[in-house]
């Protein structure tokens, strides 16, 4: 599993409306991605929900780099950066999948948080730490998926989450999710990832 994310902050004044019907016209085309376990069209909206920022946060979960690279280099991404300029890019090796407590349920918010894997931690430990928070996540009530990666660039770790209300037990960013692509979940593999 390799999970990817990239955020674009709009000006504190942006139509959102325009991320809503963005997301109304594109989100489907993704629904049958070859590779993609599940792409969640994430916004958050400045002043809701505690958000400081307007901003649009895709986030995804890949089976397999061939549909990653895929995405980046065959057109799907073009089109973003062609509308609002080329984001960075942020990518994490995947640690722990879990599906939820309420995983039939729709998803209709996402908590990512990240931190930094502190300078002399026993990485073990530091991983095992990770996989754990995703399998406690799961277990929390309304949880519809959890997932645990790092970044060895940055040793930086992710927490992603979705639920099926506004009020989750997880720690991090809260953003809307407007559309869920998810056409190769259940291919996803759960658990730890080595």
């Amino acid at each position: 599993m390799h999970a990817m994310q990239y955020e674009l902050t709009l000006p504190a004044d942006y139509d959102m409306d325009v991320i809503h019907a963005r997301v109304s016209r594109v989100g489907p085309l993704l629904d049958d991605w070859e590779g993609l376990g599940l792409k969640a069209y994430l916004m958050r909206e400045r002043g809701v929900h505690g958000s400081p920022v307007n901003q649009y946060a895709p986030f995804y979960l890949w089976n397999t780099v061939e549909g990653m690279n895929a995405f980046l280099w065959g057109g799907g991404f073009q089109g973003l950066s062609d509308d609002f300029g080329r984001p960075t890019v942020r990518q994490w090796t995947g640690l722990a999948y879990e599906e939820g407590v309420a995983v039939g349920s729709p998803a209709l918010f996402a908590v990512r948080r990240r931190r930094p894997v502190p300078d002399g931690a026993v990485l073990r430990e530091a991983v095992r730490e990770a996989v754990d928070e995703a399998g406690r996540l799961a277990r929390e009530d309304g949880a519809v998926l959890a997932a645990a990666a790092v970044d060895t660039s940055h040793w930086e770790s992710v927490h992603f989450s979705l639920w099926e209300h506004d009020t989750p037990k997880a720690d991090g960013d809260l953003f809307r999710v407007l559309h869920l692509s998810a056409p190769e979940r259940t291919a996803l593999t759960g658990g730890r990832q080595w």
